[in-house]
């Protein structure tokens, strides 16, 4: 077993920071790609869950890094992953190690934002069920050592619909489960050639 785990892009480490005390409460991240856009959601949810501080300004767990964002509030931890699967490969890698050495258990993990949509209306909330790629086949391929490994995209279906249930309560948005496509490349990937 490592010494340390330096978890070198959040700027945290076993040996530098109580991991457990920070985050063993963790119950809820959720992940998106702007700095910004994570902050606001962090504040967003201390008002909804009534932990919100006039005093606080949500400072970035992160701060001495500037590859991503961090900020916490009770039980939900909001990370910034930036754009592209390799930016989102390392934070997802890091996010893992830091809930294992914080002795997170039963950790619900979603990624908010934004996305183009074949054939619905704009405006809609999805809430992906399985993610393709740029072949539109459900997998996600890494390689590993010189080896292609490849894996399962299906995302969890109780949560999927779980989330359509709550919507459906809301009533403010239009919320429907379906896929949602991941490409290496923006434009000509998912064909944002204009």
């Amino acid at each position: 077993m490592m010494k340390e785990d330096l978890l070198y892009h959040f700027n945290l480490g076993t040996s530098t920071h109580n991991l457990p005390a920070m985050f063993g409460d963790v119950k809820f991240v959720c992940v998106g790609g702007s700095p910004w856009r994570m902050k606001l959601f962090i504040e967003y949810i201390a008002g909804e869950l009534g932990l919100e501080d006039p005093k606080s300004d949500y400072p970035n767990i992160c701060a001495g890094t500037d590859r991503y964002a961090m900020y916490k509030v009770g039980p939900v931890l909001s990370v910034s992953h930036g754009m592209g699967v390799p930016s989102i490969s390392i934070m997802l890698h890091e996010l893992i190690k830091l809930l294992h050495h914080a002795h997170c258990t039963d950790v619900t993990i979603l990624r908010i934002g934004t996305s183009g949509g074949i054939g619905l209306e704009p405006g809609t909330v999805v809430i992906t069920k399985q993610s393709v790629d740029a072949t539109l086949l459900p997998k996600h391929e890494q390689v590993i050592l010189g080896k292609t490994v490849v894996r399962s995209t299906d995302l969890d279906t109780d949560l999927a619909e779980k989330l359509l249930q709550c919507s459906n309560e809301l009533n403010q948005f239009q919320t429907v489960i379906a896929n949602t496509m991941c490409t290496m490349d923006f434009y000509e990937g998912s064909r944002h050639t204009y």
